[in-house]
This record gives C-alpha cells, structure tokens and sequence, in this order.
C-alpha cells in the first residue's frame, strides 16, 4: 500500500497552477465560488470529495480523448 505523503506528488511540477485553476472552477461549479479563501477544514468530507472526484472524472476524460477513445456526459 503506497504511503499517502508519496502518493499525492505532482509527477508534473509545471501542471501544479493548471491543476489547482481546474479545483477552482470545479467547486465553483458545485457552488464553492470562493474555493481558494475558504479554510478546507471547514467544509464536509461530501464537499471535500465532491471536487476531488469531479477533478478525478475531468483529468480521465481528458486522458480518454488524448488516447482517442470517446467519453459519455
């Protein structure tokens, strides 16, 4: 089982402000308009796992069309 302090590392340093611009405008669409103030700790797990999830979903349907496969909305 991989250690969570080496599993969450950006393998793609330069992709860390894309990264972060798409978790901003993914809780902006779940209604978290000012994602980047709040205190993260705050904010339920349901929240929390809402924009990770949905981030997740977007980067494998990015993966999916640059491999040319097709994605269902």
């Amino acid at each position: 089982m991989p250690n969570n302090s080496t599993s969450n590392k950006i393998v793609v340093p330069a992709a860390r402000q894309a990264l972060n611009q798409m978790k901003t405008e993914i809780a902006s669409e779940l209604g978290m308009s000012n994602y980047e103030s709040l205190d993260k700790g705050n904010l339920s797990a349901r929240q929390n796992g809402y924009v990770g999830g949905y981030m997740t979903k977007r980067l494998v349907e990015m993966a999916q069309r640059s491999m040319g496969g097709t994605t269902t909305r």
